[in-house]
């Protein structure tokens, strides 16, 4: 028998859990992509297009999981709230670059109205179970994020807007399990009367967490680097903030020995293999190239062992391997399409790279 917390046989597959993690993949990869969005537009990337069609597209996706839980004149409902809202990105890139400083209070006048809209369904939607005032508070939040983090950017200050990221990016976890707490303590017997907050599924939520935002910011920095823009260093060091993060979660589950042996595999094969990609990408060097993608091989490899080890093959092996070089092909193909033009293809593989974090 399974049990959900305090027993042997814990287990992170529950409706609940299930409904928390694809809430976590689709808020936070809004996040992701309305502040790519953003930045691409404010700097007239040739892919900004296809960011802003990935944008609404996330949102589209939103639909068949709150149809599943509220109906379908429910999803069309909170369709219209969420896909109208992305616009307001577009009003805000184009009045920070023209120093409008009317078009900025305008659109944060409308982005006030979505806060105020969609607090008002999710408070309907879940009888109460999400208040308005809490919803609204976290939803303002968010939206605070995302134009500090593109404010930041548009002022030069590239740390301080990877801080803010990273922040933000987090703080879609947060409204994700607020509202699948909500959602499954409102109808206990569609979810097999399982709750959204054990233990088993917070630690789903930040590995799932921390493997995606490890897919955003490879995605970022890499294409940062072969642009050789000004906030490649900031994006770096965000990586570096991530490991630090990551290595902090794998030690409260396996120790100093097993967080010092996750940093080593982590480092060395895989984020120096990253920056060698985009050195030999600028380069056109075929043989770092090459050299490259051997010391990814090995960390899926070595990572792959070191997980199979950790968790005592309940994660086999070969099983792990296999997921983390998917992974890095993922995030390859994302780039390499990126360098050769497919701006399309490279936004289409990182949306499937990020859900791949999530499988």
């Amino acid at each position: 028998m399974k049990h959900e917390d305090g027993a042997k046989n814990v287990t992170v597959k529950t409706k609940a859990a299930d409904l928390r993690a694809t809430l976590d993949q689709l808020l936070s990869e809004h996040f992701v992509l309305a502040v790519m969005d953003m930045k691409k537009q404010y700097d007239g990337s040739k892919d900004a297009e296809y960011y802003e069609a990935a944008l609404k597209q996330n949102a589209l996706d939103m639909t068949p999981a709150i149809a599943s839980v509220y109906g379908e004149e429910g999803a069309k409902q909170f369709e219209k709230i969420f896909v109208d809202h992305n616009k307001y990105t577009t009003d805000l890139v184009k009045a920070v670059k023209a120093d409008d400083q009317d078009g900025i209070n305008a659109s944060k006048a409308e982005t006030e109205e979505f806060v105020q809209d969609l607090s008002s369904f999710l408070d309907t939607a879940t009888e109460g179970k999400l208040p308005k005032a809490a919803a609204e508070e976290v939803l303002r939040a968010h939206e605070a994020d995302v134009y500090k983090t593109f404010q930041q950017y548009a002022a030069g200050d590239y740390e301080g807007s990877y801080n803010t990221f990273r922040e933000g990016y987090s703080r879609m976890y947060d409204i994700s399990k607020a509202l699948s707490v909500a959602i499954t303590t409102q109808m206990p017997e569609k979810f097999d009367n399982t709750k959204a907050d054990t233990k088993a599924a917070d630690l789903r939520s930040t590995l799932n967490s921390l493997a995606a935002e490890h897919v955003a910011l490879a995605n970022i920095s890499m294409t940062a680097g072969v642009d050789q823009a000004k906030d490649y260093d900031a994006a770096n060091w965000a990586e570096d903030m991530h490991t630090a993060d990551f290595k902090a979660a794998m030690k409260s589950v396996y120790g100093q020995a097993g967080a010092d042996q996750f940093e080593q595999v982590w480092t060395k094969n895989h984020i120096e293999a990253q920056a060698n990609l985009v050195t030999a990408a600028i380069n056109d060097d075929k043989k770092l190239m090459g050299d490259a993608q051997e010391m990814l091989k090995m960390f899926s490899n070595d990572f792959g062992a070191f997980l199979g080890a950790a968790t005592e093959e309940n994660l086999p092996t070969k099983a792990a391997q296999e997921a983390v070089s998917g992974h890095e092909t993922y995030v390859q193909d994302t780039f390499m399409q990126y360098v050769e033009g497919d701006y399309k293809g490279s936004v289409d593989t990182f949306r499937e790279s990020y859900a791949y974090m999530y499988g």
